[in-house]
């Protein structure tokens, strides 16, 4: 006989006292059955008494002293078992009546995470930040080409994942470039992935949000560029070996053009750069053949423990 399925509501929570309590008790009501975990992530305010006393047996609250979004998300995959897992925020700018779409996506539809997409309803009208939508735009337009995706909303915070997936994801950043990284990893690995369109709306008055545009949009930046060493090293070292055989060319023809000339190579020098580039363009290949071997078998091994994962019976 099937056990009634479990949902884990995620709620990282930084200075949300004004906000929090609201949050908890919208998901509470529309999830009737979930348990609501706020990780307290080192806040200076009433956020973690406020969360406390709403209602014990359903609100669980635990601290994570390290700081950073991505060391929350890391510690409650880690610690937390559910069938389905929503991730929100404690800012109140995602509405709770969408919760159950989501969590419907994953539990009765098998998808792997379910993407509450912002940018296709209200985020542009309701964010008065044009620096983050403009970031927000070339985050898409960089992971979606690298990683041949079409997800709308890379770094939306409102989504549903399933228990392998939580479980299976290395979750390595610390701040907000987390979201990223995970829908890369999702991307990478073809996990089964659905995007379910839902309201945004700005912070209310009193409210403050702790994401630095600049800082924080070169850590994003800075995640894509690793994360693409890392999942496509193909890729990424054949650029760097493209660029290196072309700096050597640049170098090579002159010299090749006077030994036809002369029969000389006066600037020895310069041939020396060239076949110094040329070798670290072949050394830049093969180490990219190389490490893409190795991604693939991992990428074997990775899709035979979701399955295993997937077809757990002991919940």
């Amino acid at each position: 006989m099937n056990k009634e399925k479990t949902i884990a509501v995620l709620l990282p929570c930084y200075n949300e006292e004004a906000t929090v309590e609201k949050v908890v008790r919208d998901f509470l009501r529309v999830l009737p059955t979930a348990t609501v975990y706020v990780y307290n992530n080192n806040s200076t305010d009433r956020t973690a008494e406020i969360a406390a006393a709403i209602d014990p047996s359903r609100v669980v609250v635990r601290n994570e002293y390290r700081q950073g979004k991505g060391n929350v998300i890391r510690s409650m995959f880690r610690d937390i078992e559910a069938d389905c897992y929503l991730m929100a925020d404690g800012d109140d700018t995602y509405p709770a009546e969408h919760a159950p779409e989501l969590c419907a996506a994953v539990l009765e539809e098998g998808y792997d995470m379910a993407i509450g997409d912002r940018l296709s309803s209200t985020y542009y009208e309701e964010n008065k930040r044009p620096f983050h939508n403009t970031g927000n735009r070339l985050v898409k337009w960089l992971v979606n080409r690298l990683f041949h995706g079409n997800v709308k909303d890379i770094m939306t915070g409102y989504r549903a994942f399933s228990y392998a997936f939580v479980k299976s994801v290395p979750v390595l950043s610390r701040g907000f470039e987390v979201e990223t990284e995970m829908t890369i990893h999702a991307l990478d690995r073809r996990l089964r992935i659905v995007e379910i369109p839902v309201q945004y709306r700005d912070r209310p008055e009193g409210s403050v949000s702790k994401l630095n545009t600049v800082r924080d949009g070169l850590r994003v930046l800075k995640t894509i560029f690793f994360m693409c060493r890392d999942y496509r090293p193909m890729f990424f070292f054949t650029l760097f070996a493209l660029l290196f055989f072309g700096a050597g060319c640049g170098f090579f023809i002159p010299v090749l053009i006077e030994y036809f000339q002369t029969g000389l190579v006066p600037r020895l020098p310069t041939l020396i750069v060239a076949v110094l580039l040329f070798l670290s363009a072949l050394l830049s290949f093969a180490t990219g053949n190389i490490l893409d071997v190795i991604i693939k078998r991992d990428r074997q091994r990775a899709v035979a423990e979701l399955s295993r994962m997937g077809g757990r019976e002991d919940r």
